[in-house]
């Protein structure tokens, strides 16, 4: 498995993953219409991830087979802040076939690495809906560690849906 940062030319890779997940992904992610993850939709959508990239609000990453043809995880480090508060959200999906095979942790820890090695943030903020075993045991084994509960917190599948406050902080500052 590879890990790299998006870029336009993933536009086919990403509707492909999303359109093959997208039963498993659904209780866990916003409602969005099924034009969402077209190929158009995701080369404009990579596009203005590159610009994120350069203005420093958001990296995404995907895990890829090694011929970078198939998308394995996706995980994104987004509204990253600088100054005195120096941290960012981090968000990521798996796909169904490979969940259970320590893929997700290996294309996480990738993303924590860069943020606090690359970025030099000094807090990566996760949160996960309590029902959603597999992130929950994800973030624990990352050494993330809980510090709340937001209720109605995310608008997911069209609920508002109360969330874990996860944090992992960066053990070099």
């Amino acid at each position: 498995m590879k890990v790299i940062r998006t870029n336009p030319s993933h536009a086919l890779i990403l509707a492909n993953y999303y359109a093959a997940n997208s039963d498993h992904l659904q209780p866990w992610s916003p409602a969005v219409p099924r034009s969402h993850h077209s190929v158009q939709s995701w080369s404009r959508r990579l596009l203005l991830r590159e610009a994120e990239f350069e203005n420093g609000s958001a990296v995404h990453f995907i895990g890829t087979d090694e011929t970078h043809s198939q998308v394995i995880g996706t995980c994104s480090l987004s509204n990253i802040v600088r100054g005195v508060f120096m941290a960012c959200h981090l968000g990521y999906s798996c796909a169904e076939n490979y969940e259970g095979q320590g893929r997700m942790k290996e294309i996480v820890n990738h993303a924590i690495s860069y943020s606090f090695n690359d970025l030099r943030l000094h807090r990566i903020m996760a949160n996960y809906m309590p029902v959603n075993d597999r992130s929950a045991g994800l973030l624990k084994k990352l050494g993330f560690q809980q510090e709340g509960l937001a209720k109605e917190y995310l608008l997911i599948n069209g609920k508002w849906e109360d969330h874990v406050l996860t944090s992992l902080l960066n053990p070099k500052n």
